[in-house]
């Protein structure tokens, strides 16, 4: 089999509402680009990166000449041919290799009869658990959907738990300053009785403020504190202070990241995005280091629609060190673009897929209707906060927005 061709398309799909973070805002909307990789056998296989546009469609169609005539089953030259790790470091190509390693791997499924779990050495579980993974939001345009205050936040999190069923939870803070963030984040310990909960301010808080935040915590169950400060260096002077797991997906996001934490311990729990490390497979070898440092692992969303979240659902099923709720933006989305329709939570768990490759194929009516919805609105700044123009982040932040102020 060698692949003949690529393709890609960028579609905007749209979100519930904003969601805020420390260093802006997904702008009502997800951004992504569907890639499709296909051979002369006739077996084509999808993937998914964040980001689009016509640089984007470039960068993957520019990587025709290195992989028509290539194998898709030769899976480690793929990782080779495009993200070498000292010729990628001028055109970051990670994400491009993640996006056709999953189509690859989708292929190689679906001329087997076999899904990717099987690939990967064969499911663990047959359910992967997530957790609520929370936000605070901007109203739409017509008002709705706005979390700012606790009791916003606490009805959002009773109507997702009746929806879906989740029974960990997860705040991404950083937008608010760390006590009243820290007030809510307290509240909602308290309002999910017991249930573990975990809190995200994307490396917003100085080393001073992570300490006190954490002081305030530490009586609450939690899974961890994940990135509450910046660095290696800082998160392992945090880690020495605290008696609460690390967990990181920002400063070990590389094997040479993840060997000196293993040496020099900073963070406890390794978020594997089946993205941001360059595909499943890179994952699974950063899995099995940490499983052989006894060091627990989870799976990170990036703003995954369903192609990206079927990768994350087979990586999940096969490890066996997956000690907490995934997480997903899932529950976020109106809609998605692949034809089996949305996956669906029981219990705050999804379902792995069974069918060949992925388990999951691309809805054309869909996808065109999101590209078209992409050409109308185009990019955002993710960057960039809708509610604060002109602002932009710092990190430590100190310019908290003021959560007294409407949309503020």
């Amino acid at each position: 089999m060698k692949i003949t061709s690529l393709s890609a398309t960028t579609v905007s799909v749209d979100l519930e509402a904003p969601l805020r973070h420390s260093n802006g805002a997904h702008w009502g909307r997800f951004v992504r680009t569907l890639v499709e990789v296909h051979t002369d056998e006739g077996v084509s296989g999808v993937g998914e990166l964040g980001g689009g546009g016509q640089s984007t469609e470039a960068a993957v169609r520019g990587l025709e000449p290195y992989l028509v005539g290539h194998d898709p089953h030769r899976l480690e030259a793929l990782r080779l041919m495009i993200a070498n790790p000292t010729a990628s470091l001028y055109n970051n190509r990670t994400q491009l290799l993640a996006a056709i390693e999953f189509a690859c791997l989708d292929i190689i499924g679906k001329a087997a009869g076999l899904p990717v779990h099987a690939l990967l050495g064969g499911k663990l579980r047959d359910r992967v658990p997530f957790a609520s993974y929370l936000f605070f939001r901007l109203p739409n345009p017509d008002g709705g959907g706005e979390i700012r205050t606790v009791d916003q936040l606490l009805e959002h999190v009773d109507a997702l738990r009746d929806r879906h069923g989740f029974t960990s939870h997860k705040l991404k803070g950083g937008v608010y300053p760390p006590e009243y963030e820290l007030e809510v984040f307290r509240e909602l310990a308290r309002h999910v009785g017991g249930q573990p909960v975990r809190y995200d301010p994307n490396s917003v808080l100085s080393l001073a403020d992570a300490r006190r935040f954490a002081a305030g915590i530490a009586d609450l169950n939690n899974d961890y504190l994940e990135d509450p400060t910046w660095g290696l260096n800082g998160m392992r002077q945090l880690r020495r202070d605290i008696g609460i797991p690390l967990a990181t997906n920002t400063v070990v996001v590389t094997p040479e990241q993840m060997a000196a934490n293993l040496r020099d311990p900073a963070v406890d729990v390794v978020l594997l995005d089946t993205t941001f490390w360059g595909g499943v497979r890179s994952c699974l070898k950063a899995a099995a280091t940490a499983e052989t440092f006894q060091q627990p692992v989870g799976v990170h969303s990036s703003g995954e629609l369903g192609v990206q979240l079927a990768t994350m659902l087979h990586f999940g099923a096969v490890l066996p060190n997956l000690t907490y709720s995934a997480d997903s933006h899932y529950h976020h989305l109106k809609d998605d673009v692949i034809a089996e329709g949305r996956f669906t939570y029981r219990d705050g768990t999804i379902a792995v897929p069974d069918a060949p490759g992925l388990g999951v194929t691309l809805d054309r009516d869909k996808v065109e209707h999101y590209a078209a919805r992409y050409r109308e609105l185009g990019d955002y700044p993710y960057d960039r906060d809708p509610a604060r123009p002109g602002w932009y982040p710092h990190l430590p932040n100190h310019t908290w927005a003021d959560p007294d102020a409407q949309g503020g």
